[in-house]
């Protein structure tokens, strides 16, 4: 009975060793691949190159100060089942354990990617968008001027976009891509962006929206070039009374059907590159293909970049008789049919 009870006392001690040691090496490995500091939040930058691969990953992980324990990390990535790890630049922290860091690298997950983020709002223009995106990347303004302008480069565009056609060449043009670049909020991701890929990204989202509204622009009589530059007109007229738009672009179109001059100062503006719509006389005369106070019609492009409000607003106009408007001080619209009724409007409203 001793000896068997010797032996038994034996197993539970070797047990209890293997459990002490599982245990341990559990807490270890826990513990490894935990965070390096849960209490930093503060970012680090990491590029992956294209190619690595999990232990890869962990060393440049570990370079940054984000490992707490080599040898634990490079087992996790060994056994995590990472298999679809994707090159990028990602913004981690010491706070952040190395599942997490792993798992975000494996899904490419877009709320840990470094990215630069460039806003283009509604109504500006060519070089005003030249200079929100020469901020926030290495481009200078120029460099993006000087590519928009490239005979070349733009050919390949309209080859490229169904959207797209001679008319951004025609002579008079004073910036091709005028109207053309969406606003809105980009993201970019590319470790090394191009002035192209760029500018591609602003093109794909104008498609997507243009493409939302094929059938309205064909049943509308207008082309994209004429649909983008009434727009940019309503938009410039309308930015500070959006849910007057629809109204505005209505007294626009019925100009137009009476083969009236549409009398914008804003394409005057822009025919001067100047933002006060306070001019002389010889300044309402300028002769450019832009200043609808001297030319009957459309102007020869758009004025700036218009969003699918302002497209909407000239698709789904709003009918009325009016021929005539003005905006007071406090941004109310006056409208009026005649001549008369609006020259009488302006003398008892003007403010500037």
């Amino acid at each position: 009975m001793t000896g068997k009870n010797g032996r038994f006392k034996l197993i539970l001690i070797i047990l209890a060793a293997v459990v002490v040691l599982l245990t341990g090496s559990i807490v270890v490995y826990l513990n490894g691949i935990g965070a390096v500091d849960s209490g930093n939040d503060e970012t680090v930058t990491v590029e992956i190159p294209q190619g690595s691969g999990a232990s890869a990953i962990v060393d440049i992980l570990d370079e940054n100060g984000l490992v707490k324990n080599n040898t634990m990390a490079k087992i996790h990535a060994r056994i995590g089942g990472y298999d679809s790890l994707q090159a990028n630049t990602y913004m981690f922290s010491k706070a952040m354990t190395l599942p997490e860091m792993m798992e975000a690298i494996n899904t490419g997950d877009f709320d840990y990617i470094s990215k630069n983020r460039i806003i283009v709002r509604e109504g500006l223009t060519v070089p005003e968008v030249a200079d929100a995106i020469a901020q926030e990347t290495s481009f200078t303004a120029d460099e993006l001027m000087k590519k928009w302008s490239d005979k070349a480069y733009l050919n390949d565009l309209i080859d490229e976009y169904w959207f797209l056609s001679d008319d951004i060449l025609a002579e008079g043009v004073m910036y091709p891509l005028e109207g053309y670049l969406y606003p809105e909020t980009y993201f970019i991701t590319d470790e090394d962006p191009t002035i192209e890929s760029i500018t591609e990204m602003m093109l794909d989202m104008m498609e997507s929206e243009l493409d939302a509204r094929r059938d309205e622009i064909e049943a509308s009589g207008f082309s994209v070039h004429e649909l983008l530059t009434l727009a940019s007109i309503v938009e410039r007229e309308g930015s500070n009374v959006k849910e007057e738009m629809p109204k505005i672009a209505g007294v626009f179109i019925n100009r137009l059907d009476q083969d009236m001059a549409l009398g914008s100062d804003v394409t005057v503006g822009y025919a001067l590159q100047k933002t006060s719509l306070q001019f002389t006389q010889s300044e309402l005369d300028t002769d450019s293909p832009y200043n609808t106070r001297k030319h009957t019609g459309l102007p020869i492009g758009p004025i700036c970049a218009v969003n699918g409000e302002a497209m909407d607003s000239v698709l789904n106009y709003e009918e009325s008789d009016y021929l005539f408007f003005f905006a007071t001080e406090d941004g109310t619209i006056i409208y009026s049919k005649t001549n008369e009724e609006h020259e009488k409007a302006v003398e008892e409203n003007i403010w500037y």
